[in-house]
């Protein structure tokens, strides 16, 4: 079968880019060249190239993989969303990346692109804990490898503090405006904290630069939101049989997507609302009610759900009694929420259930249950401290915090071992000749630093509330745990 290399090779009823791409030169640096992109930024400048045009396009990079740019660079770029709604699938080939890039491979491009003067966006999704910020201080962490690394030889940068504040001490000495710094992770003020990160960093390698970096670079926060489950060869082999050719950078996500961004960017940006995007002078509202509701409530699910034998969320929502305790935290999670013009926290609940059960979605609950101690704090823990502040009830995010701690022991129920995929493994993984029980689990755990908060650990009720939920799980297993926790 042809691989995708041009759009007049394409079946009938696949949707194509309403623009040329070739008319249309990058203007945008993106790292993380992931599924999540492809499903969301690249699909919002791809509707805005279409609707108003501009030298937008995206030169997208992957730090490590070499599997982005190998699956994209013979495909022009072009790459296949499958969308999967409840009522069916339909496909849409993008033409928003102009040229795909690895820094292990193509390091002198990569540079030249983000000095390039062309470049007035550098976005980013790189996880969680790509960053290396130190949560405490809200710097860097010198114990990340990406820093440490940058730190040691800040002129051949690896990690994304180290390449941003070299690109932009490069631009400055070349006398070329700053580019925006577009955060698209779901960190909490994504962009007040890679702002921070950015300057701490320099101030270390490059003193001169800190303040330029605090004054002239433009941070906005961002919200975003797409289910996008990882790739599986089912992708593929539905790319084939929808677009009549072979595409090796197929994904599939949900029809949903949402983003709200902070307009700020001095150099300007790409008609995003034309794809929808809701530009707001303050994210931080829409974008704690994500990370808590939807983002919370997939922690939950997932550890939960990973160790009841659920493979996917679908499998969660399929279970009576986990789906109530998802519906229940998704409560709990939004009575911790200020009001939001516009938003009905109720119908944004109901609405993310209904997601969640999308049966024609493979999102894997072990996907979403990694990187855990970079996704607690924001999702879990603080809201669990905002609810024992209001006298709400603690119980929902207890159970949550149990199902983690259990998860974090790396065996289900029969012993069989998986892997943490946490960049904190090492602490989380209790010594082999530890005995296990859940006051120890948990004693152990909150005692990590940077972790769970102090005021959450102290809060009367709240360790008891966990062993509780976690003796049972040890005890009688996950299963009879969600039961005794539905019934409550």
């Amino acid at each position: 079968m042809t691989r995708l290399s041009a759009l007049d090779q394409l079946a009938q009823g696949v949707r194509r880019p309403g623009f040329d791409p070739a008319a249309h030169g990058p203007g945008i640096v993106h790292i993380g060249l992931g599924a999540f992109h492809k499903a969301h930024q690249a699909v919002y400048t791809d509707d805005a190239l279409a609707a108003a045009g501009g030298d937008w396009r995206i030169t997208g990079v992957s730090l490590r993989s070499l599997e982005p740019a190998a699956e994209l660079t013979p495909q022009n770029g072009l790459f296949t969303v499958i969308e999967r709604g409840v009522e069916g699938s339909t496909a849409r080939v993008i033409g928003a990346i102009d040229r795909a890039l690895s820094l292990s491979t193509d390091r002198r491009a990569v540079l030249d692109a983000l000095c390039d003067p062309a470049t007035r966006i550098v976005s980013l999704t790189v996880t969680e804990k790509g960053y290396g910020i130190d949560r405490a201080s809200g710097g860097i962490d010198r114990t990340h490898p990406a820093i440490a690394s940058d730190l040691a030889d800040p002129a051949d940068p690896q990690g994304v503090a180290g390449l941003l504040v070299w690109a932009l001490g490069q631009r400055k000495q070349a006398g070329t405006p700053p580019f925006t710094v577009l955060c698209c992770d779901n960190l909490p003020e994504n962009g007040t904290l890679v702002h921070a990160l950015l300057v701490d960093f320099a101030r270390q390698t490059a003193p001169d630069l800190a303040d330029h970096i605090a004054q002239e670079v433009a941070f906005p926060s961002t919200m975003v939101d797409r289910i996008t489950p990882a790739r599986t060869e089912a992708t593929l082999a539905l790319a084939r049989e929808m677009t009549g050719v072979e595409d090796h950078g197929a994904i599939e996500s949900e029809s949903f997507r949402q983003w709200v961004i902070e307009d700020r960017f001095p150099q300007g940006r790409p008609a995003w609302e034309a794809g929808g995007a809701v530009f707001v002078e303050d994210v931080r509202p829409f974008e704690n009610m994500k990370l808590r509701m939807l983002n919370g409530a997939h922690s939950m699910l997932a550890y939960a759900g990973f160790l009841a034998g659920h493979r996917y969320v679908r499998d969660v929502m399929g279970d009576p009694a986990l789906a109530a305790l998802v519906r229940r935290h998704l409560a709990a999670a939004a009575e911790t929420l200020p009001s939001l013009p516009g938003v009905d926290l109720q119908v944004y609940a109901a609405d993310l259930a209904a997601r969640f059960a999308n049966p024609h979605l493979g999102h894997e609950t072990y996907q979403i249950a990694m990187d855990g101690t970079e996704k607690m704090p924001q999702r879990i823990f603080a809201a669990a401290c905002d609810a024992q502040e209001r006298a709400q009830p603690l119980e929902p995010f207890a159970f949550a915090t149990a199902a983690w701690m259990r998860y974090t022991l790396g065996r289900d129920a029969t012993g069989q071992a998986y892997d943490l995929r946490d960049p904190r493994a090492a602490l989380l993984t209790p010594p082999p000749d530890l005995p296990v029980t859940p006051e120890g689990l948990h004693d152990r755990l909150a005692a990590i630093p940077d972790l769970i908060p102090a005021r959450l650990t102290k809060a009367p009720g709240w360790r008891d509330a966990v062993i509780a939920r976690l003796s049972l799980m040890l005890d009688k297993g996950m299963r009879a745990a969600i039961e005794t926790e539905a019934t409550r």
